[in-house]
């Protein structure tokens, strides 16, 4: 969300980013977002003032009790009532103004950073880099959907049958393969100074909205109405608010979390050839990376979580490239972000895999997550996170990458997880 401050004290940089965003009425929302803060702070200074004057007044007819003035302490306490009734108005003016405002700033997205380029969809994303050879297969490859049945590992009728489309039965060595992926994934993490947490999958709705999933993303998560929960688009929700309503000690910082979890989506509105197979699921498998750190180094920590995530891809031995997505194509809530894809041979497209963002102060202005440093002023921190990594379009490209005439062969650095080599 964004802070108040910011937007009076730099009205055209905020619109600038907005613009970049192709976010419609963005000027008008602006200065309504000022009006309604100026008209809570009038009524607050007009209740703090009439309560100044009713402490006033109580102090008098102390007084005048004390010197037997009853007569005259009647006639004031008149006034005292009346002032409560007009601070009791006031404060329903100033609980109204202020709910206006944080609804009309949750509408509001983030600002990107000055780096992220204009563009309206995925085409204007900018290309920061490629890595790794794009393999030759024969001319008999055949995409992951077609593999899976061949070997038997990944069932989606079974899928259908028990749930519905999207939730795909993993069997045998597909199996395999996913806790393979997961236990590597973590253990990769751990070795780059993360502490595990394993969270909830199923989040209340404070946790939503304090990193922005409600209310922008509220139709694309499945929910459990009786008891208002929601059930996870990504361990980001849980473990980024394991943080919310805390004071950190400066000296916490950085503060860097993985856990494992499945993952939940309704892609509502998806479809065509470009979601056939592992492309999108509803549910799926994800090792999720977030780091809380001191303002000044949160864009050095999201070229560190860019890096590292790369490493990961590199061991996998899968070819991928880095982008800086466009003003029209980052989330809501995010200042920067990059989005990593693998190449996927046989469907001959890039997949992505992973996005990792840096959203400044905006995810922690709702989550109230503060910290005191050596001045014992009380800031905002930076939230930051990146999927390390979301593991259907991994198994893809795994798959369609390696495939032989043998058979499909496996990473080497998997194998130890395994027991395997070849599928």
């Amino acid at each position: 969300m964004l802070l108040v401050n910011t937007i009076r004290e730099n009205f055209e940089l905020v619109l600038e980013g907005l613009h970049k965003r192709n976010l419609a009425n963005a000027e008008a929302t602006l200065h309504e977002v000022l009006e309604l803060d100026k008209k809570r702070k009038e009524t607050q200074t007009e209740r703090d003032s009439l309560q100044a004057e009713s402490n006033a007044i109580s102090k008098q007819i102390g007084l005048l009790m004390r010197e037997g003035k009853k007569e005259e302490a009647e006639q004031i306490k008149t006034r005292t009532g009346e002032i409560k009734e007009q601070i009791k108005a006031l404060e329903e003016s100033y609980n109204t103004y202020e709910a206006d405002l944080r609804q009309l700033l949750y509408t509001l997205p983030n600002v990107p950073h000055h780096s992220v380029p204009k563009g309206k969809s995925a085409d204007d994303n900018e290309i920061v880099l490629t890595n790794g050879e794009i393999p030759v297969l024969p001319a008999s490859k055949k995409p992951h959907w077609d593999l899976i049945k061949e070997y038997d590992i990944i069932d989606f009728d079974l899928g259908v049958k028990i749930t519905g489309a999207g939730f795909p039965v993993y069997k045998g060595r597909g199996a395999r393969l996913q806790r393979a992926l997961i236990n590597f994934f973590l253990d990769e993490a751990m070795k780059a100074g993360y502490i595990e947490v394993q969270p909830p999958i199923l989040v209340n709705e404070d946790s939503g909205y304090g990193t922005g999933q409600l209310p922008d993303k509220e139709g694309q998560m499945y929910e459990a109405t009786m008891d208002k929960l929601y059930l996870i688009p990504t361990a980001e929700v849980p473990i980024t608010n394991i943080y919310r309503d805390v004071i950190l000690d400066e000296r916490a910082f950085p503060i860097k979390n993985v856990g494992y979890t499945p993952c939940f989506r309704r892609e509502a509105g998806s479809w065509g050839a470009h979601v056939r197979g592992l492309n999108r699921l509803h549910q799926f498998d994800k090792v999720e990376i977030v780091q809380i750190v001191h303002p000044d180094n949160s864009y050095q920590a999201l070229e560190e979580m860019s890096a590292y995530v790369q490493s990961l891809l590199q061991k996998l031995e899968l070819p991928y490239r880095v982008l800086r997505l466009c003003g029209g194509d980052m989330g809501f809530t995010s200042a920067l972000t990059y989005d990593m894809e693998v190449f996927s041979a046989a469907q001959e497209r890039w997949l992505e895999v992973s996005s990792v963002s840096n959203f400044e102060n905006y995810q922690a202005n709702r989550l109230k997550l503060r910290y005191k440093g050596e001045d014992k002023k009380t800031q905002l921190a930076h939230t930051l996170n990146g999927s390390a990594l979301a593991l259907p379009r991994i198994v893809a490209s795994i798959l369609e990458n390696n495939q032989t005439e043998d058979g499909i062969r496996m990473p080497q650095v998997l194998v130890p997880y395994l027991g395997f080599e070849w599928i």
